[in-house]
């Protein structure tokens, strides 16, 4: 089997001296090579082909078979890496906490440890009859969380 981190050194320096960067490197059994990657401005099918060539250059299939997939972090797809919390910083995101919680608001801030979700919830002041509209800022750990994903809305 095609060993995961020799795939990763080679998407590493394919993507030397580019914008994009490293979601996930997946090789399944069979040798099914899957390739993740984005960047800021998202990825197009020339920059994920440009990918491939290099990948395939270097790897050799007379010593050892395999079939590669190179695409980019689907839109749907839950965060996996820290950079993809960077590019979508200002963005409404889904939150689901390890506690069950399910959050849903605006990605504020990341950093490499933990990252700030906006919310707008609905509270009763003290002696008023109605709910206001309050935002809240809440901190969560990485670990904290079982899946971060952007947020699609159609009104």
């Amino acid at each position: 089997m095609i060993d995961k981190q020799l795939i990763y050194d080679i998407v590493n320096e394919g993507l030397q001296d580019s914008d994009c960067f490293i979601v996930d490197v997946m090789v399944h059994p069979g040798n099914r090579i899957v390739v993740e990657i984005d960047n800021q401005e998202g990825i197009d099918i020339e920059r994920c082909e440009k990918l491939h060539r290099f990948i395939e250059s270097k790897l050799d299939r007379e010593v050892e078979d395999y079939e590669l997939e190179v695409g980019s972090a689907g839109i749907t797809s839950p965060f996996k890496v820290v950079a993809q919390y960077r590019k979508n910083v200002g963005n409404e995101v889904e939150v689901l906490t390890c506690d069950g919680r399910k959050l849903a608001g605006v990605l504020k801030a990341c950093d490499d440890n933990a990252f700030t979700v906006t919310i707008v919830k609905k509270v009763k002041p003290e002696g008023s009859k109605r709910k206001i509209e309050v935002e809240e800022d809440i901190d969560l750990a990485y670990n904290e969380v079982k899946y971060t994903k952007y947020l699609i809305r159609f009104k």
